[in-house]
């Protein structure tokens, strides 16, 4: 038998699946060409080189962000698809993710959760792995609540299109070379049992989840197989014939409408670039070779295998060996604007030699493996399609042209449809600026269910994780306001603008006034600093595209003070102005204390003080890195707080990355003394250290900045996102939207 990849998360957690070690960023990249020109992106790390010298990493992947044009009817990417038995509409599918939250068995939220899949137009729905549905260990019927909660739910996706497949992702209780016949013979019937139960309950397809850490990918790779039997490295046909066993059997109980579909890594690297490397699973050390991972060549191979066994599709994605969130959002890589391709380990790939040289590594991570899956697709005669950031919307004419060239047949998506559900829907019927965008940040994947459901979140959609729950609105639908109120929004950043959007849509009449000459507050700095991996251009024109979308009066160039509220005599008023600048807690001698937002003009010289832990505090030190500036972050919060407004995945790679390059941080410690180019650290040990400085950048906490409230003549008021709890952009949209509902 097995446990399921639920199962396993819970118990150890995603960041305890390794233990590596690798070289530092600064001795994996080339020096930096005195000509060099990347052409990036403006606003990129790599595109103000004007400004200085960047470290050698910032030359390693240069990035073309020139991929994005829209001139493309999708024709391609509407047009009918057949894999086995199922007839689709069009080419994008919902993959097996998302749902980790959803512990509570057979929920409404879950039912709904899927259901919105199909009302915003996927055809074809994969269904995580979910305990509930697992059938009795004991060999006994499932239970009929499960059948008749499974049937439920085909029948209501049915209702709109779609049909349903189910993700088998088992892991192993023990290390695949210590399995005896009998043990795999049972984890197969297992699979068969679970194939039955789904198709009872009416699902259409099975996926043999044979990736990542998976119990079948345990056996396709010689890193992790150590057999010698007919199930050992020996030979691909050995390696396959666990996977290529399961297809069979299945096929055979359920019949050959019965789809199958097989995920599988399509190329595979070691993240731990150590030649002997550890990898921790469940109570174990296995240490294999790096350079055992599979190729492209012997992933083709096994895929040919797999489709003479009666396997009707392919789920092609990345296969790093150690960093398990990289496997299926690979586009982690290039989370850190100057050093993409940086691995969370302190290391650094170069995409002209790593994974073959095979990976698109320049288009920010969009698509990273369409010309690997274009490969397999020549090979095979079953439909291939793909993972990571396939996004038709961010780049039309990119991904249509995938398609229109036959590279590969579908595009498998999750984090776009679960920031808008509707996405299918809005991009058919042409309304892509309606499409709330993914922003990447991975707050959405935390790691384990019970994080999943403490922590996990969408940057942009506010009910994912919340809606229907005691942590948020209690329906995804918007109520009508019972009687529309004249409602005051203060504030154009993202609080600001989700509030007026959602109070707007509910029949309000809202106004939102802005002090600047443009809405979206801090987004336009944030997405200079960050880069354009994390499409804040595209969520502040989303946010400004819902204002006129719901009739929201917007006014510019206006600072709102008492006076003004209490002559419009709003029935409501949101505060959503940001907030007030930390304090450093020092003063005197001759180093200059810069304001975060300046903190990109000239003037900080070499050695820059960043004093702050929180995500801009990182990103500035970042930022500051890679243009050569010698860093040293200074905080007072506790080294557990470092960086922990971004998701934990962000912030991997980005710690690991800033250690590796040299930049020190003393947590839990103040600015004693600003002295003559250099300052006083009193630190946690209870020792001082003096280190040189030419500035100092004051990215200390954020205090709130709710006092234009103080005596106001109006009944309702709410003070929401930064100005109230500052944080992270995530929680002033969910702020804003809850707001919006109870106005």
């Amino acid at each position: 038998m097995g446990i399921s990849r639920r199962e396993f998360l819970t118990g150890v957690g995603a960041a305890g699946l390794v233990a590596a070690t690798g070289g530092g960023l600064a001795g994996c990249a080339p020096a930096a060409p005195a000509t060099s020109d990347p052409s990036p992106d403006q606003g990129s790390a790599a595109g103000v080189a004007a400004a200085g010298e960047l470290i050698a990493a910032a030359y390693l992947n240069p990035q073309d962000y020139d991929y994005r044009q829209n001139t493309t009817d999708f024709k391609t990417l509407f047009s009918p698809l057949k894999i086995g038995s199922l007839n689709l509409n069009h080419r994008m599918v919902k993959s097996a993710a998302g749902s980790a939250a959803y512990l509570a068995g057979f929920t409404d939220e879950l039912l709904q959760y899927y259901v919105n899949f199909a009302k915003g137009g996927v055809e074809l729905i994969w269904v995580e792995d979910i305990a509930a549905f697992e059938p009795p260990a004991d060999g006994s019927p499932i239970p009929m609540a499960t059948v008749e909660f499974g049937r439920k739910l085909v029948k209501e996706c049915g209702k709109y299109g779609a049909k349903l497949g189910y993700q088998w992702a088992q892991f192993p209780r023990t290390p695949v070379g210590s399995m005896t016949a009998k043990d795999i013979a049972e984890a197969q019937a297992h699979g068969v049992a679970l194939a039955q139960a789904m198709q009872q309950m009416g699902f259409a397809a099975l996926e043999i989840n044979a990736a990542g850490f998976n119990l079948g990918e345990q056996f396709l790779s010689r890193f992790h197989n150590n057999r010698t039997d007919e199930y050992g490295a020996g030979s691909l046909e050995n390696r396959a014939r666990f996977v290529t066993e399961c297809i069979q059997k299945i096929k055979k109980a359920c019949g050959s409408d019965f789809v199958v579909q097989i995920l599988i890594d399509c190329i595979e690297e070691n993240d731990n670039l150590t030649n002997n490397a550890t990898l921790m699973t469940l109570d174990n050390a296995v240490t294999a070779p790096h350079n055992k991972v599979t190729t492209i060549e012997e992933g083709i191979g096994m895929a040919k295998l797999f489709e003479a066994a009666g396997c009707d599709s392919m789920h092609l994605r990345l296969g790093p060996l150690g960093n398990h969130p990289c496997q299926f959002g690979s586009d982690l890589y290039f989370i850190l604007n100057g050093i993409e391709g940086a691995t969370g380990y302190g290391t650094q790939w170069d995409f002209s030699r790593h994974w073959q040289g095979q990976l698109i590594g320049n288009h920010s991570g969009a698509g990273m493996l369409i010309d690997i899956v274009a490969r397999y697709k020549k090979a095979l005669s079953i439909p291939c399609g793909t993972v990571t950031y396939m996004d038709p919307a961010h780049a039309p004419d990119y991904f249509e042209k995938a398609l229109a060239d036959g590279k590969l047949d579908f595009y498998i998506m999750n984090r776009p449809l679960t920031v808008d559900s509707d996405y299918v829907k809005k991009l058919k019927e042409g309304r892509r600026d309606e499409i709330a965008p993914c922003t990447r940040c991975l707050h959405c994947h935390i790691g384990s269910n019970e994080m999943n459901r403490a922590m996990g979140y969408c940057r942009v959609n506010a009910l994912t994780q919340r809606v229907m729950t005691d942590k948020g609105p209690k329906t995804y639908e918007l109520q009508p306001a019972a009687a529309a109120k004249k409602v005051m929004v203060i504030g154009g950043g993202p609080a600001g603008m989700e509030a007026a959007r959602i109070a707007a849509a509910r029949g309000h009449k809202v106004t939102l006034y802005e002090k600047s000459s443009s809405l979206g507050g801090n987004l336009s700095f944030a997405r200079m600093v960050k880069g354009p991996h994390e499409n804040l251009d595209d969520l502040k024109a989303y946010l400004i595209r819902q204002q006129e979308l719901n009739g929201v009066t917007v006014v510019l160039n206006k600072e709102v003070d008492a006076a003004l509220i209490n002559s419009t005599a709003p029935d409501a008023v949101i505060l959503a102005v940001g907030s007030l600048p930390g304090k450093v807690g020092a003063s005197g001698g001759n180093v200059p204390i810069l304001d975060l937002i300046k903190f990109m003009g000239n003037g900080t010289g070499k050695n820059v003080v960043v004093f702050g832990s929180n995500a801009q505090a990182f990103d500035a030190a970042l930022w500051l890195t890679v243009h050569k500036k010698k860093v040293t972050i200074v905080t007072p919060n506790k080294n557990e707080d470092l960086d922990k407004q971004q998701s934990q995945h962000a912030m991997r790679f980005m710690t690991t990355a800033l250690y590796s390059l040299g930049v020190k941080v003393y947590p839990e410690s103040t600015i004693k003394e600003i002295g003559d180019g250099q300052i006083t650290v009193a630190t946690n040990g209870g020792f001082e250290t003096v280190i040189a400085a030419d500035s100092i950048i004051n990215a200390a906490d954020l205090l709130p900045n709710k006092s234009l409230l103080d005596g106001i003549s109006v009944r309702e008021t709410y003070a929401i996102g930064d100005c109230n709890e500052p944080f992270n952009i995530a929680l002033a949209i969910r702020a804003g939207n809850d707001v919006g509902r109870t106005v």
